[in-house]
């Protein structure tokens, strides 16, 4: 017997080892399956970028060239994040290490002789803030990642990237990027007669030319640039509006020669308060088409180069297709848009005035989120108009909303802390009546509050949208794009910003640790919500009016309420029944606020068949028209002095990924965020949606039978998914990777809350 003991004790001991050892290997395999993937120094993915001339370099990155451009570190202080991919289900970090060196030799051997955050247990993966001493300006750093997950002994380590501090200044300042250049050659070369050809590049883009030609004598060629083609099919020399067409008489030597066009200055768009282009890279021009006229040499597609300016743009971060073609060549316009269109470095109106606005920024700041992990540039443009705010109240108060959502999408409050004074003023509260709404008109302005929200100019006015009847080629009987809105003292469209500021800086000063200020916003809120209600809405029509005195109902009035959450629950449907009978009746601008509404009233019935429409009004227009890049207005006809390089006309790139596909970050930095689908009648579509954290990817397939998704959630996240379930009440059966569960449907959604990281099948069958 005490043999039989000591034999089952040894094939114990054994077993136990044989535990131990796959246990440990599965660990071993499981970290295998995780690893850190972007890592951003102060928001930059790339902080080791580095061109010459706007060409991006491939030499050693840690070698300093004199007279080449790179992504500078700003801060003495800078803030680190990082995505991780993790194949394995529910993953989430327990802990991080952050160590900095100055040498890369100490850094391999996990020595931070700069800064070692030591093992911070926490799941935090954004926006965490260099501990050490004030780093010194114009030098080279190295840094690494490690983390920790499920309480396990032996760390992931992440790679070694490297970042170069520039001239530090005290505060806080926005690190980012240079310009970049990327040459291209034309799709299409097509001869129009002889000794004249025409060449398309498919795109617009804000670029320059080179042309590579033999000749074998001294000679003439003229060159035309233009956006648009005329009727005969060559480049239109009278595109009208600000369509841009420009022609140069290019003299030639003989042999074979590259010239490069050098491009006039605009008065208008290189004014004072215009933005210039730097000096490395030199005067742009927005073309798609080159028309060669006069050239007797053979030609050939590659003698023709674009180069084109962009900031550093990630094409591969973001993708969306679905069973609608029409609804993917929008996609596909709007988000060429935001990359073509950030040629200046700074968020602008588009080639005119090349002036930023906050309501273009605001727009573009969304449609960049929704297409690219890229956060510095809207957020340098951000602070930009902080400092130069343009004369709509309006635009004043989106400051405050383009600084929450800078928290919302990447959970760094640096840029809001330091500008929180700023801030404070934008939101216009002495502006404030006893009666709890703002206006412009009751004597409140003066000198003090301009200087305070940093406007050039004696006052500021409301817009509501633009243009506004009689102005800009319109002649007085041409309606505008503010569907008859009625100005009075006190503005519905402009309180319904004043609430949604307040409500998000109250938002930020909680964050901030500013508890009695965010008590105050939240109490200013609710009274400004409860005038809204008194003073603007109808009763009996059971919608809103566009002020105080006045009976008129507008769309703007409706939809502003409607999105920004002003409508009780019980009035929704009369409201979006409303604004449904008003049909496109806004601006360019304006649709991003119906487009929000129509989704926060979840008609997306509604949604798509705007976003999908071909009238005259509509996203399609501006690719009938022949603009590749989004327009400033629905088509020529709407704002006759309007250009064809206008990013406040992109609002389907961040509709679709936001509303349409329903994927929205509900806490800072993606922590958690919903994914909630109104695809309307599209039997399929899917989508890469960019973030901090990693891609959130997505695609849906219905039938009258089922609703399928997959989904896939970054690590370090949670999502809460809502399965649209029609006209079903009660107990609903999904199927999640192929595990029944009983789910309530509620107001035709059946909701899996708090799912974490991983992939997943969900399908539900009618």
């Amino acid at each position: 017997m005490k043999r039989i003991r000591m034999v089952m004790k040894y094939c114990w001991n054994i077993a136990l080892l044989v535990i131990m050892v796959c246990v440990k290997a599965l660990a071993q395999t499981a970290h295998k399956d995780v690893r850190i993937v972007d890592m951003y120094c102060d928001l930059m993915a790339n902080a080791d970028y580095q061109s010459a001339d706007g060409y991006v370099l491939v030499s050693d990155k840690d070698a300093v060239i004199q007279g080449n451009q790179y992504a500078t570190v700003l801060n003495s202080k800078p803030a680190f994040s990082w995505s991780i991919a993790a194949y394995g289900g529910n993953f989430r970090q327990t802990a991080y290490q952050i160590l900095v060196a100055d040498n890369a030799e100490q850094l391999n051997q996990s020595i931070g002789n700069i800064w070692d955050s030591g093992k911070v247990k926490s799941s935090q993966s954004a926006g965490i803030r260099f501990g050490g001493e004030n780093l010194s300006p114009n030098k080279t750093f190295f840094w690494k990642i490690k983390i920790w997950c499920e309480d396990k002994d032996e760390p992931i380590d992440g790679r070694m990237a490297t970042f170069r501090t520039g001239d530090l200044a005290e505060g806080y300042q926005t690190s980012r990027y240079p310009l970049q250049r990327s040459d291209e050659t034309p799709t299409r070369l097509q001869s129009l007669s002889e000794n004249n050809y025409l060449l398309d590049f498919d795109k617009a883009a804000f670029g320059q030319l080179r042309l590579t030609l033999h000749s074998d004598l001294h000679d003439t060629v003229t060159v035309h640039l233009g956006e648009k083609l005329n009727a005969a099919g060559r480049v239109d020399a009278k595109p009208g509006g600000t369509i841009r067409y420009q022609k140069h008489e290019l003299a030639i030597r003989p042999g074979r020669h590259t010239y490069e066009l050098q491009f006039p200055k605009d008065k208008r768009n290189t004014g004072p308060t215009a933005i210039l282009m730097p000096a490395y890279i030199g005067e742009v021009l927005p073309f798609r088409y080159v028309e060669l006229e006069g050239y007797q040499g053979e030609l050939a597609k590659e003698n023709l180069v674009r180069s084109a300016v962009h900031y550093p743009f990630n094409d591969e971060a973001a993708h969306f297709s679905s069973s609608n073609d029409t609804l993917n060549q929008i996609w596909e316009l709007c988000k060429y848009s935001v990359k073509a269109t950030t040629f200046a470095g700074v968020y602008v109106d588009g080639d005119r005035e090349r002036i930023p606005y906050e309501a273009d920024a605001y727009i573009n700041q969304l449609c960049h989120y929704a297409v690219d992990n890229e956060y510095t540039l809207a957020r340098y443009s951000h602070e930009y108009l902080i400092r130069h705010a343009t004369w709509p109240t309006e635009w004043i108060l989106q400051s405050v909303l383009m600084a929450y959502n800078d928290y919302l999408y990447t959970g760094d409050l640096r840029s809001a802390a330091h500008y929180y004074d700023d801030l404070k003023a934008k939101t216009l509260t002495s502006l404030e009546e006893s009666n709890g709404l703002i206006s412009t008109r009751t004597g409140k302005q003066n000198r003090e509050l301009m200087q305070a929200i940093h406007f050039n100019g004696d006052s500021i006015r409301d817009i509501v949208d633009w243009p506004h009847s009689g102005i800009l080629g319109l002649g007085d009987q041409d309606a505008g794009e503010t569907d008859g809105f009625v100005f009075t003292d006190f503005n519905a469209v402009v309180n319904a910003y004043y609430y949604k500021a307040l409500v998000e800086m109250g938002e930020l000063a909680e964050a901030l640790g500013k508890t009695d200020d965010s008590r105050a916003y939240r109490e200013r809120a609710e009274k400004v919500y409860q005038a809204f209600q008194k003073f603007f809405f109808n009763k009996s029509g059971k919608y809103f009016t566009d002020g105080i005195g006045t009976d008129h109902a507008s769309l703007h009035t409706n939809m502003f309420a409607l999105a920004f959450n002003l409508v009780p629950e019980k009035y929704r449907q009369s409201v979006m029944d409303f604004v449904q009978s008003r049909g496109l009746a806004c601006s360019v601008y304006g649709s991003q606020f119906l487009m929000d509404a129509i989704y926060m009233g979840e008609n997306g019935d509604y949604g798509l068949s705007l976003l999908t429409s071909t009238a005259e009004r509509s996203w399609y227009n501006m690719i009938r028209e022949g603009s590749t890049i989004t327009m400033e207005a629905w088509g020529n006809k709407f704002k006759p002095n309007q250009d064809w390089n206008h990013v406040w006309g992109a609002v389907p790139a961040n509709i679709i990924p936001r509303k349409l596909m329903g994927i929205e970050p509900t806490s800072p930095a993606w922590e958690t965020f919903r994914i909630k689908p109104q695809i309307g009648n599209l039997s399929s579509a899917k989508i890469k949606v960019p973030t901090i954290k990693g891609a959130v990817v997505a695609n849906y397939e219905q039938h009258k039978q089922f609703f399928k998704m997959h989904v896939e959630i970054p690590a370090n996240t949670q999502a809460d998914i809502y399965v649209p379930t029609g006209r079903t009440k009660g107990k609903v059966t999904l199927l999640v990777n192929e595990q029944k569960q009983q789910v309530n449907s509620h107001a035709g959604w059946a909701k899996l809350i708090h799912i974490g990281s991983g992939k997943y099948d969900i399908e539900l069958r009618h």
